[in-house]
């Protein structure tokens, strides 16, 4: 691909860019104003009328990662830019993009889920989660740790879905509807603040699954997803909400978010990770297509009251 330059101006930093390709088909995305597919595309674009480049192969990413959009360069017969992007011959061969620097209307210009704006030349997307301080109140905070003390019986050993031995050890309650309701609301309220956090569009969530889950001395979580299977696929958010004693009884048990790279058409962990702390009486967010694990727990007392206990769930979009 030729050498395009993109010159920095001050629009918006998200550029809308829909892409018009041969047999009359188009599709909208927004990209940052430094992403390379953004350079990529347009040079794409000029090769129609100078020295035809090399093609290329774009993938795109879709709906949040559920799906991806995979085009030739040579099918991409033209870009609609919002703020307008400009191209102009500066010598045989090469070119340069720069924008209008005339105002614009006035435009909300909303990231949508229908493309990553993170798109990377070397096929890593960096992970991103929102972590919220004081989702309970103080009192409500107390309340549900004395009730997970009386509620110890109540809970069994994990399992996941495949049934696979020494890929998780922990524990866990299904029924506990004097709090879940409670967990339920509060995400709800936290849900908007929260897309706008991951530049995602507003939805009202389909369901809002909720359970509590107690780790202890040793116990883990090996790395895996949330979505990965026809009964799950709604699933688009995760969230984890962490309480415990004070001063904290244990250590370990942060969450490790990986990155994701494309191989073969697919999202694959990246070596790259994101670390989220436990901190007490804090909710994390998280797509739940994201590879993710708990590092292993180290509890001396191994009472269960001194676990890091946590109400966990996921946020369908139907």
């Amino acid at each position: 691909m030729m050498d395009t330059a993109l010159s920095p101006f001050s629009a918006p930093n998200q550029i809308k860019v829909t892409l018009l390709l041969s047999g009359g088909q188009q599709y909208t995305l927004f990209l940052k104003r430094e992403d390379p597919l953004l350079k990529d595309v347009m040079a794409a674009v000029v090769s129609r009328v100078q020295t035809p480049a090399t093609p290329k192969l774009f993938q795109i990413p879709l709906d949040s990662g559920y799906a991806s959009l995979c085009i030739a360069s040579p099918d991409v017969i033209g870009v609609v830019t919002q703020p307008p992007l400009l191209l102009q011959a500066t010598a045989p061969g090469s070119t340069s993009v720069s924008t209008v620097e005339t105002p614009l209307p006035t435009t909300s210009l909303t990231p949508s889920d229908t493309a990553s704006a993170s798109f990377s030349s070397v096929g890593v997307f960096p992970s991103s989660y929102v972590q919220l301080p004081h989702f309970l109140s103080k009192a409500e905070y107390t309340q549900l740790l004395d009730y997970v003390d009386h509620r110890e019986s109540g809970f069994v050993p994990t399992q996941t879905s495949t049934g696979e031995e020494n890929y998780r050890k922990s524990w866990i309650l299904y029924d506990f509807p004097e709090f879940s309701s409670l967990v339920q609301s509060r995400i709800r309220e936290q849900l908007p603040q929260v897309l706008d956090q991951l530049n995602l569009p507003q939805f009202d969530p389909s369901d809002i699954e909720v359970q509590l889950t107690a780790h202890n001395d040793g116990n883990y979580y090996k790395v895996h997803n949330d979505n990965g299977s026809a009964d799950t696929a709604t699933r688009l958010l995760t969230y984890v909400y962490y309480f415990y004693r004070e001063p904290k009884p244990f250590d370990g048990g942060e969450l490790l978010i990986y990155d994701s790279r494309v191989e073969n058409g697919f999202y694959v962990q990246a070596e790259s990770y994101q670390t989220v702390e436990p901190i007490n009486n804090s909710v994390v967010f998280f797509l739940s297509r994201y590879l993710h694990e708990v590092l292993p727990i180290r509890c001396p007392s191994q009472q269960f009251a001194d676990s890091r206990f946590t109400v966990n769930g996921w946020i369908r979009r139907g």
